[in-house]
């Protein structure tokens, strides 16, 4: 006797796929909150080197300290960036005012980077 074929039931939906399509000023508010969560963690940093200086650490540890603070505000800067990017690709302003904000945006990229 042949053996029934072995199909699997299709799965139930769990939950509705919605495509969500953020504007531009919800783009900038989360890059701000996480720029600003990055920048109080640079703070803490700051204030944890100045303890050690205060507190005679060695150049070197401090130096390590330092190096990772500044990496903290590169990426505290790029994150920004990346903010003024999305949010002029995702502002509703035609295309030659798009064009020109985002090459402001491309030389201030190239002076501070």
């Amino acid at each position: 006797m042949p053996t029934p074929s072995k199909r699997k039931a299709p799965k139930k939906a769990t939950g509705t796929a919605v495509a969500t399509v953020q504007t531009a000023t919800e783009i900038r508010a989360a890059h701000q909150r996480a720029i600003g969560l990055r920048l109080r963690r640079v703070e803490g940093q700051i204030r944890g080197v100045l303890r050690m200086v205060e507190g005679g650490e060695s150049c070197e540890d401090i130096a390590q300290q330092l190096a990772a603070a500044r990496q903290a505000l590169d990426r505290a800067f790029f994150e920004m960036m990346a903010c003024s990017l999305e949010y002029e690709i995702a502002d509703g302003r035609d295309e030659s005012q798009r064009q020109e904000r985002v090459s402001g945006i491309i030389r201030t990229l190239s002076k501070y980077a």
